[in-house]
């Protein structure tokens, strides 16, 4: 489906140079070797939108402006966003019905996206794909997938590609712990390290496949092994730690790039919210949840890493809070004056004549 028009005066919701304006010195520490100071700040400020827009959809989907599936990527940010520092303009990426937040770390326009959750004409899929089903040719954006499993055979697909026309792109492919243990992916492991393709397989492990802790859904919760029988590496990596799966992104895709094949990085995690809007959660503690965002939040973890660094101050961070406010809140007033589709799209979009 063709990619919504960028609304007229509106910015992506990417990394921006601090107020200070002069690049710092790198700071210390594990897991930055080749991040400076600006761009740690515009980690920040990334994973801050896609919290503040998931925040902001809830909000919707309790209004009803959001109808069907809508699942939340609050508590995942730092995955995304540290993984695709580590991408070229000509990489792809592919992930599951989780995806708005992968979305906005693509450099899709949140006005866009919030337009086509709330079935709007100016969504990416013309207000008929709804939360799970969105794509951008543009930024390589390749959905959004309903079928558990499906991004995975999907991203392998992407891959061939890459190496069949010699771009020099790898295809970013993300899915989940529950979607681990489904057979496609198992025969696209099979596919990716026979034929070295240049994939990252993703496993964003948030500890529930839906309703189900790991632990009773999976004889085997090793999951970054999961490719080792075909002899891809794997790495788990603290997915909380922005910084930390940025270095585990560089190491995957300098495997990738150098024709070794493919790389798979079990990234662990954390969703605050239910599976989706209409799920309780009842299956977890709120003790659980509480002492996890006390002690792992990304965002809050990162601000403090900031703070303490002296790469910014309260002030600059607080500036940063405001601006994506208003960004977010111009993405939902923006996809609520956007008119439904036409009833002609019906038929739009249905068959490609090749």
């Amino acid at each position: 489906m063709t990619a919504a028009p960028r609304a007229r005066g509106t910015t992506e919701l990417r990394a921006v140079p601090t107020s200070r304006g002069q690049a710092r010195s790198k700071p210390n520490t594990r897991g930055d070797a080749s991040a400076d100071a600006d761009q740690i700040v515009g980690f920040y400020r990334d994973m801050l939108a896609i919290r503040r827009f998931e925040e902001k959809a809830g909000q919707l989907y309790g209004m009803g402006l959001i109808a069907g599936f809508c699942h939340l990527y609050i508590g995942q940010e730092a995955v995304v966003v540290g993984l695709q520092a580590t991408a070229n303009k000509q990489d792809s990426v592919i992930t599951t019905y989780r995806d708005h937040g992968h979305m906005l770390a693509c450099g899709m326009d949140a006005k866009g996206v919030m337009a086509e959750l709330t079935g709007r004409r100016d969504g990416y899929s013309r207000g008929k794909g709804g939360s799970m089903h969105m794509f951008s040719r543009e930024k390589n954006f390749y959905g959004g997938h309903g079928i558990v499993g499906a991004s995975v055979p999907l991203g392998t697909g992407l891959a061939f590609a890459h190496k069949y026309k010699g771009d020099g792109g790898v295809c970013y492919c993300y899915f989940g712990d529950g979607a681990a243990n489904q057979g496609q992916v198992f025969e696209s492991f099979n596919m990716a390290a026979l034929w070295k393709l240049p994939v990252i397989f993703v496993i964003e492990n948030n500890k529930y496949g839906m309703g189900t802790s790991i632990n009773r859904a999976s004889a085997t919760t090793d999951f970054y092994r999961r490719g080792e029988v075909h002899g891809i590496p794997g790495l788990r990596v603290n997915g909380m730690n922005v910084l930390e799966v940025k270095e585990a992104g560089e190491k995957a895709v300098a495997n990738c790039r150098t024709g070794k094949g493919p790389y798979l990085l079990e990234m662990v995690t954390y969703r605050y919210r239910g599976h989706s809007m209409s799920d309780p959660a009842k299956y977890r503690s709120k003790e659980e949840v509480s002492k996890i965002r006390e002690e792992s939040d990304p965002i809050d973890g990162l601000r403090k890493y900031i703070l303490d660094s002296g790469l910014a101050d309260d002030a600059e961070l607080k500036e940063i809070d405001r601006q994506v406010k208003v960004q977010i809140t111009e993405a939902a007033e923006f996809a609520q004056q956007s008119p439904e589709p036409d009833q002609t799209e019906l038929y739009t979009d249905v068959l490609v004549s090749v």
